[in-house]
């Protein structure tokens, strides 16, 4: 009877699926719901894209169904209706919000924002990761850290899925194979909530296939996307509270190795290049497959046969409790890297060389900031207006400038000219960098002009940044203590030497 239901959750969910998708179909053009072909993307035609409706749709039915059923499933539901419709009230939330980006356009930062409130939910209600069994004999209990850590998790599945979705069923293929996997994992351990959790998605993304795989006649969007990964993420962390077996944790991420990797080495490269988190790419793991001579269709079975390869490995470690189940683990990890460096989808020495340019670089504007903060200081302790050239050469000095000049325009028409020099300036333009930049004046003076040169140090965005620190600064510096029209300064830093003219 137990089974007759499986095959029924299954069966069911996949025929609704089967019957909704077209329906979503039209109502997706009749809205005007289109996936329109641009620049990141590699179909030809508009698209439908609100395709996770009809899988949300059809895998809610059959969840709420079993809340009805008078057999031992049934009566696991109920026991456990509480967990079960927090978190699919949680995905609701999230598909709700995945659909609202699809039809009118959210910032990146409002899913994110909505991803963690509904993992903090999660969290409160008790459906987090509190204990993980490392080995047969060690549990390691983790106390406050649950919260962070069932946070992270949930968030990071839930975009990796989203960023997955940029092939024709790429995304449903690789969600189906991990539901598969964490429904096999529930029947192992005897959970028998989340197997049926798992194989009413399963169900609705075979339905879904149908329709979504190359060439798609429609896409699922970021609300099919999000509400798969966050429910998929979600049930991983439940079957881990109920087991506490890591396994229930390694399985799903192994399933997603592919999408979970993308997504950091994505998040890496962006962060290297200076560019937001969310910006979007054609750097992707799948799109290197495209690069490489591979058409849609085979490079998405080609992922769907590493994801089988990484899962169906990871089931080996059902049959080990101690440490060797960490070690195949680890291995398929290392595999899963090395498939990547051979794509060409990450260069770990270029990688590494970059992370250390960029952590020097960090530090370099930290002491830069340091130094600004210091003159800004005594900028605001100087007492007498004829110091405030000093110090603004001093400034130039120790931000690393090799000349800077001042052109005032008195009230009487003449211009005023105040230079300094840095001694040891290097020879070439290619050293330098000339900026110039407008100050008010005040009430006896004309337009305001100073220019400056930067010394490159060898990075041009170390002296982008050294020159906004000076331009604040001086902007300050003469709002404060602007000298007296028609008085030159007499004062000369450490180093350097100043050349007042008149012309």
């Amino acid at each position: 009877m137990i089974m007759q239901t499986y095959l029924g959750v299954y069966c069911g969910s996949a025929f609704l699926a089967l019957m909704a998708t077209p329906a979503v179909i039209w109502v997706s053009r009749r809205v005007n719901a289109l996936d329109y072909p641009g620049i990141r993307a590699v179909h030809t035609r508009p698209i439908p894209r609100i395709g996770g409706v009809a899988i949300v749709v059809s895998s809610t039915c059959l969840i709420i169904s079993m809340l009805f059923f008078n057999n031992a499933i049934g009566v696991a539901f109920w026991e456990m209706r509480w967990e079960v419709l927090t978190t699919w009230c949680m995905a609701l939330c999230i598909f709700a919000v995945g659909l609202t980006d699809d039809l009118q356009g959210l910032p990146a930062r409002t899913k994110l924002a909505a991803e963690f409130l509904a993992a903090c939910v999660l969290c409160v209600a008790g459906i987090r990761i509190s204990t993980l069994q490392i080995t047969d004999t060690f549990v390691l209990n983790l106390g406050w850290l649950s919260y962070p850590l069932t946070i992270v998790w949930i968030i990071g599945i839930t975009n990796a899925v989203n960023l997955s979705d940029g092939l024709d069923g790429l995304a449903a293929g690789i969600s189906a194979i991990t539901c598969g996997v964490i429904a096999w994992f529930a029947l192992y351990s005897g959970n028998v909530v989340m197997a049926v959790l798992m194989l009413a998605l399963l169900g609705s993304l075979s339905g879904f296939l149908f329709f979504n795989f190359n060439p798609a006649r429609v896409f699922m969007g970021d609300c099919g996307s999000l509400f798969l990964g966050f429910t998929i993420a979600a049930s991983s962390v439940m079957c881990v509270a109920k087991s506490v077996a890591l396994v229930g944790l390694t399985l799903p991420a192994l399933a997603l190795g592919v999408p979970i990797f993308d997504t950091l080495f994505a998040m890496l490269r962006r962060f290297l290049e200076g560019r937001s988190l969310f910006a979007p790419d054609r750097s992707h793991f799948h799109h290197r497959l495209l690069e490489l001579g591979l058409h849609q269709r085979q490079a998405v079975l080609l992922i769907y046969l590493v994801t089988l390869l990484a899962a169906g490995s990871g089931l080996f470690m059902l049959l080990r409790e101690d440490i060797g189940s960490l070690v195949v683990f680890g291995s398929v990890l290392l595999l899963l890297l090395l498939l990547f460096r051979v794509v060409g989808a990450v260069h770990l020495r270029e990688t590494f060389i970059r992370v250390r340019e960029k952590l020097a670089s960090a530090q370099q504007q930290r002491e830069e900031r340091q130094t600004f903060e210091q003159l800004q200081l005594r900028v605001r302790q100087l007492n007498s207006p004829d110091d405030w050239w000093r110090t603004v050469c001093q400034a130039a000095e120790q931000l690393d400038l090799a000349w800077i000049s001042l052109h005032v325009m008195n009230g009487d028409g003449l211009a005023q000219t105040s230079i300094w020099r840095r001694p040891d300036t290097p020879q070439g333009i290619h050293h330098i960098v000339t900026v110039s930049f407008p100050l008010a004046g005040n009430a006896s003076t004309g337009p305001m002009e100073f220019e400056i040169a930067v010394l490159m140090n060898g990075r041009l965005e170390s002296a982008n940044h050294r020159a906004d620190l000076f331009s604040r600064l001086a902007n300050e510096c003469v709002a404060r203590h602007f000298p007296p029209v028609g008085k030159a300064s007499e004062s000369s830093p450490r180093s350097g030497t100043i050349v007042t003219t008149a012309i």
